[in-house]
């Protein structure tokens, strides 16, 4: 049996990036990214659900529920091969997809066998990663168009998130540098008005 190997996708500069930008990856917990996780388990009635973003050696994840690693090599990331979807990426028996059928979470004792995942796409087309649910028994149907809509529209909330998150944190870094300059300058303008005065 070979090694899994995930898609080209997943090693694509540019993704990585923009992945890069957003300066999320290795960060702490987060109520609001933990929440949505919770909301997709619950809507798509899954023992598991994830945001995942894939780097270039791994799998992350910001939030997670019912899946205990926070990170997963990528030669078991599904997630990688949502990263070309232009909607959600659903595979109703893993065991039975190419793609997937080798995968050790699959093949080993999580024994999963059910993926769907919407794809975390920034406004400038890269997929960051997804938000992604999964079962450990086949779901022939899938997801119902109620959950599947639900699925994407919460992964547009990921998205929201991160670019708030990342807005927030540039006016954070202007403030200090603004600081660090008013003290710079200050001493000057202080000394100048000194002099003023002894004129």
């Amino acid at each position: 049996m070979g090694q899994f190997m995930p898609p080209q996708a997943a090693a694509d500069a540019d993704r990585l990036a923009a992945l890069d930008a957003y300066g999320i990856l290795g960060t702490g917990p987060g109520a609001e990214f933990d929440g949505i996780v919770l909301l997709a388990r619950t809507l798509c009635a899954a023992p598991t659900a994830l945001i995942s973003f894939v780097a270039d050696d791994c799998q992350w994840f910001k939030a997670r529920s019912g899946f205990g690693p926070t990170h997963t090599p990528l030669s078991q990331s599904v997630c990688a091969h949502a990263l070309r979807q232009s909607s959600l990426l659903i595979i109703p028996d893993m065991t039975a997809d190419p793609r997937t059928s080798r995968n050790t979470l699959v093949t080993g004792q999580e024994g999963l066998r059910f993926y769907a995942g919407a794809p975390l796409r920034t406004s400038d087309g890269y997929a960051l990663g997804t938000l992604c649910i999964l079962d450990t028994v086949p779901r022939p149907d899938g997801l119902t168009q109620e959950q599947a809509e639900g699925l994407r529209l919460l992964a547009l909330q990921v998205m929201a998130l991160l670019e708030l998150r990342r807005e927030m944190t540039a006016a954070k870094a202007e403030v200090v540098s603004l600081r660090e300059k008013l003290a710079g300058s200050f001493p000057a303008f202080l000394s100048s008005r000194i002099a003023d005065r002894n004129s």
